[in-house]
């Protein structure tokens, strides 16, 4: 039998699966902007499968630079796409129809509380987050190509 905290993580991986999919298929009209919120997908290549990996995530923008939180939810590891990253720092967003190819980096100790001000606006919970770990929590910035 399923313990509560893996029960909890299957629904939320169902939330998320029916969240891209319904991006996916609509072209973004549904699932652009998700709780209040504008959601992105983003596709990393996976650091151990080389396979590309797609994600919903909020985002926010500064300037011509998108901006997303390594959050996952206040887990005590970074997620996936996050670890991703390392590896393969290129990777592309969709943004309702658009896709843009991009290049991720870490938010600086110096720009990152202005970016996580901004994160917060968008979506407050990212606050909470924060005080359920011990890890910092990342803000990447996406940096687009050409």
């Amino acid at each position: 039998m399923a313990d509560h905290s893996e029960r909890e993580r299957n629904k939320a991986r169902k939330r998320v699966n029916d969240h891209m999919s319904r991006y996916l298929k609509s072209g973004g009209e549904d699932g652009h902007i998700w709780g209040g919120a504008p959601t992105l997908l983003l596709t990393t290549i996976g650091r151990e499968s080389g396979n590309p990996n797609t994600t919903p995530l909020i985002y926010g923008r500064d300037g011509n630079h998108y901006i997303l939180v390594a959050s996952r939810s206040g887990a005590p590891r970074n997620p996936g796409w996050y670890r991703n990253l390392s590896k393969t720092p290129d990777v592309e967003i969709q943004i309702k129809t658009c896709h843009v190819p991009a290049r991720a980096r870490t938010a600086t100790p110096e720009e990152k509380p202005a970016l996580w001000s901004i994160m917060a606006n968008i979506w407050p919970p990212f606050l909470e987050y924060q005080s359920r770990t011990d890890r910092d929590i990342p803000v990447v910035v996406l940096e687009v190509k050409g």
